[in-house]
Formats: C-alpha cells, sequence, structure tokens
C-alpha cells in the first residue's frame, strides 16, 4: 500500500489517551472513526487486521468440522416469543434494539440462538444428522448503556457465533470439549495468552459456561488464578449464592492461592442443554423414531475485542511517553514499512515492488514533503512490526531494518529481506 493514499491525519502523539493509547492512536489518524457513542466505522489497518483473525478462527473451526452459515441480523420477534426471550432482551435485560413498522416487530441481532435452532432443526431431522455445529461471523449490536475502551465495549461489534447440535448430554460435553481446545489453538495462533474461566450463564441459560479471559490492565473483568492448578474463575462468581457449586466444579477449596488480575473477556461458551429446543418445541427423530430434544450449546468470540487487546497490550513507550504501537508480525496487515529520503525513491521503490513479488504485504511512505524523521516517527503509529529505513547512507544493496518494538537495528541486503520477513511469522505461528 502507498501510504500517500491511506489520507492519514498528522497528530500529535502528546494528545493520545494514557488508556487506550492504540486505538486512541487509530482515532485521531482517521483509521477509526466513532459515529456516534459505541458505533465505529473501521479503516484499512482494522479492517484488514479482522480479515486475518477472521482467518485463522475459520482455519480452527472448520478444523474441527464446523460449518460456516449466515443468519439474518434483522429477525422477527415472533422467533424469540416462541424462546420466550423477546421480554427478557427488550425489557428486563434491555439488551435488543428493536424496530417496528407495518410490517412487523424485529429485533437487531443481539445473539442469534433462536436462528439457530430454527434452522439446525430444518436440517438435523434425524439422530443420523447429528452431530452438527454452524457458525457465523458478523455484526451483532447491544445497547450498551456504558460503552467504554473504544471497541472494548461498543453498541455494534463482529462476533464469531457458533451452535452445536447432540443427542444427549454426553456428546454436547464432547463437542463442549472439542469447541474449548479449538478456541486454545485460535488464541496461540493470534499470539494471545489466553485464561479460560468458570463463569455466570446469564440471559443464555444452560448450567455451565466458561469464558476466555486475556490479561491486560485495560480489562474491566477481575479474575482469580491458580498458577500452579491452571485453574481461574471471574471474581464475579463469589457474589453468586450458589458459587460454591462454581467452586466445587473446579475443585477449588482454598482461594488464598489464586491471584487477582484485570482481565478483557475474549470468547465465551455455554452448554445450552435442551433449553431451546424444548421451549421452542424443535426436535429430531431418535433410533425409535421418537421425537427428543437437542442438546445444544452456544460459542462466542468477539473479533474487535481481541483486534483492540492486541493493539493495546502492544502499546510503544519511549521516556514513558506514548510513541506508537507495533504488531506481532504473524498479525500486522503490512509487515514492514518502507520510508526514505526523495532522492532514494528508486531503491524505495524497486524494494517495496520486490517485496509485494514475493508475497509481503508492504507499505510504501511516498507522502511528498517530509523529512526523513518524520516519516519514522509515523511509521509507529500504523503497527508495522518493520521498518526499512532508506537515508543518506544506502547503497541500494544493503537495507538498514529497525524492529519497532524494541527498537533494535541491523542491515539485510534487499534479497534477504522478504525471506527474513516470512521466516519471522512462521516462527511466531508455531
Amino acid at each position: 500500500m502507498r501510504l500517500s493514499k491511506l489520507n492519514i491525519k498528522k497528530i500529535s502523539l502528546n494528545d493520545v489517551l494514557e488508556n487506550y493509547s492504540g486505538q486512541d492512536i487509530l482515532m485521531k489518524i482517521g483509521e477509526l472513526y466513532q459515529f456516534e457513542s459505541g458505533i465505529y466505522g473501521y479503516g484499512n489497518i482494522w479492517t484488514k487486521m479482522e480479515r486475518i483473525v477472521e482467518d485463522i478462527i475459520i482455519d480452527e473451526l472448520d478444523k474441527v468440522g464446523c460449518i460456516q452459515v449466515e443468519f439474518p441480523k434483522l429477525q422477527p420477534k415472533k422467533i424469540w416469543d416462541q424462546s420466550d426471550r423477546w421480554n427478557l432482551y427488550t425489557k428486563e435485560a434491555d439488551i435488543m434494539f428493536t424496530l417496528d413498522n407495518n410490517l412487523g416487530t424485529y429485533g437487531l441481532a443481539p445473539t442469534a440462538e433462536e436462528c439457530a435452532t430454527i434452522f439446525g432443526a430444518n436440517r438435523l431431522l434425524s439422530y443420523k444428522n447429528l452431530p452438527a455445529t454452524y457458525y457465523q461471523i458478523g455484526e451483532k449490536f447491544r445497547k450498551e448503556i456504558r460503552t467504554r475502551g473504544y471497541l472494548f465495549r461498543p453498541r455494534t461489534f463482529v462476533m464469531m457465533d457458533a451452535y452445536s447440535f447432540d443427542k444427549n448430554e454426553e456428546d454436547m460435553n464432547k463437542t463442549y470439549q472439542l469447541m474449548h481446545k479449538a478456541y486454545l489453538n485460535i488464541f496461540k495462533r493470534l499470539g494471545i495468552d489466553i485464561i479460560a474461566t468458570v463463569s455466570d450463564n446469564g440471559t443464555m441459560g444452560g448450567k455451565v459456561s466458561e469464558e476466555f479471559q486475556a490479561i491486560t490492565s485495560l480489562g474491566e473483568d477481575i479474575i482469580l488464578y491458580d498458577d500452579s492448578k491452571k485453574i481461574g474463575i471471574n471474581k464475579e462468581v463469589l457474589d453468586f449464592p450458589n458459587k460454591d457449586e462454581y467452586l466445587s466444579q473446579l475443585g477449588i477449596d482454598d482461594l488464598h492461592n489464586m491471584k487477582e488480575y484485570h482481565a478483557v473477556e475474549l470468547g465465551n461458551n455455554f452448554q445450552l442443554g435442551t433449553k431451546y429446543s424444548e421451549s421452542m418445541k424443535l426436535y429430531y427423530k431418535d433410533e425409535n423414531g421418537e421425537d427428543k430434544p437437542y442438546y445444544m450449546g452456544c460459542y462466542g468470540i468477539g473479533l474487535g475485542r481481541i483486534i483492540a487487546t492486541i493493539i493495546e497490550n502492544n502499546v510503544l513507550k519511549e521516556d514513558g511517553k506514548i510513541k506508537g504501537f507495533s504488531l506481532p508480525v504473524a498479525i500486522a496487515p503490512y509487515k514492514i514499512q518502507i520510508v526514505y529520503k526523495e532522492d532514494k525513491e528508486p531503491i524505495a521503490t524497486s524494494l517495496y515492488q520486490d517485496l509485494l513479488d514475493h508475497g509481503i504485504k508492504a507499505i510504501l511512505d511516498d507522502r511528498t514533503g517530509y523529512a526523513l524523521g518524520s516519516k519514522i516517527k509515523d511509521s509507529y503509529i500504523l503497527g508495522t512490526p518493520y521498518v526499512a529505513i532508506i537515508g543518506n547512507k544506502s547503497d541500494g544493496e544493503n537495507i538498514e531494518i529497525e524492529e519497532t518494538k524494541t527498537g533494535n537495528k541491523f542491515q539485510l541486503s534487499v534479497n534477504e529481506i522478504s525471506d527474513f520477513l516470512n521466516k519471522k511469522v512462521k516462527e511466531q505461528i508455531k
């Protein structure tokens, strides 16, 4: 990408927020745009990161046999009446945006259990069709009263949500564990250290649920984690009347061994049991031709929160001041940014073309009227993990490379750069 086409705004990093610095930088340069509290437009950097995260999720879910589908975002009231959740989501919990017109009453999807149950029951008529898990990736809408942290808690967001169908509780547990492992693989590939914790089922129903929490100082959740036993709980569990039931699930009898961390929830899995199939009267035929309720699970991952967490956990500081952010090379949409003095344009353009020819996504800072020092500073605000610096000493054969996260600088020949970057990507995704 040629940077002149991105039209980023000139900003002062002195004005960047101390908290949520990475996202605030994207806001200030125009790569995030807030139309209203909790409602955003996404620029090139965010959108391309979203595609990378999405591809990783799709790859891991496809490996365990999940089937990608798409449910409507505009959902009729009648299907929520079938599950008896319309009043819960529109009045009691007040979560869903609703629309009334001459065609009827509708809700903008905050989740899709009702749609998924109807969709599944239409296809999974017999025990021979089970198990099955359907997933989609798309926008969700929720009436967040207290938006915060940009994409940590907005009103519209992109989510992967999956729904599993099984014959009985034992098979439902197997699917649940299969999805648990798939989630751990997803977060490992994203470079996020994750802790799975026991959690509250909330408005979803069912008996068993878990959250996938990423430790970050910006997280609004507080989790308790035992490093030796590798088990954790959301601290809110301790306020529940049935807290002992939650603790006993994990064999926790002493909270003193558990450390407290601030964290952000990136995913949540639920064992729903027969809550939806029974309430909506949707069944499959068993071996004896009798109607039996589906045992279901639902599984969610917030793509916006994942990207926000990656950005905020990789903010750069120098002498206590915000410098920018540096994305992990496997997740970065552009692996390297080329900056150059204007009289070195032929060298820079040749390197840029060579990287493209080798399948390396790069940014060429082709803006005119900018000193080399200014271009170097601006390279930190787009998250590129490496910068190729072509200054007075550049001979066209060897290029100075800076790793933006550490500030380390080294020389590589033009022919070595693409191999170096591909090697770094492979090392990070192992």
